[in-house]
């Protein structure tokens, strides 16, 4: 069974909650390591959780969230090993894993977005890494985190 990771803030429990019953009837096991209420939790102890919990390997890739999506997508990217990409229309879901091959996506629970967030994951699930020429990127980007 393939697995995924995924972790909220307070600003995106009602997402997270919908994200993981649709994960599950693709049968996907998801750790959800939280948060389940409305009690405030820091973004960043949210997403370094899950990028933790994902370099102990076995996911296909992992999903943080917050009230835009923009803090735990930079606190993410902030892990050595991750490439957290936040998507906002299904090219942009698309091209996090054909051009980049982003282990991580990131959602806004208070972001009004033009089309289903559940389609953007579809999306993201759907496309194959393009490999080529994407590669050699992957490397230099992946390469910065030693030289910086």
């Amino acid at each position: 069974m393939k697995r995924i990771v995924i972790a909220s803030d307070h600003g995106a429990v009602e997402l997270k909650t919908q994200i993981v019953a649709f994960l599950k009837k693709k049968n996907f096991e998801v750790t959800d390591l939280g948060t389940h209420g409305s009690a405030a939790v820091d973004y960043p102890d949210m997403a370094l959780a899950a990028c933790n919990e994902f370099k102990k390997g076995g996911y296909e890739f992992g999903i943080l969230l917050c009230g835009t999506g923009i803090g735990v997508s930079i606190a993410a990217n902030k892990v050595n090993g991750i490439r957290c990409a936040l998507p906002f229309d299904l090219f942009s879901a698309e091209m996090a894993k054909a051009h980049n091959n982003a282990n991580f996506i990131a959602f806004g629970g208070r972001i009004k977005y033009s089309l289903p967030v559940l389609d953007m994951i579809e999306k993201f699930l759907n496309t194959k890494f393009a490999g080529d020429r994407h590669e050699q990127r992957i490397a230099k980007m992946m390469a910065m985190e030693d030289e910086c």
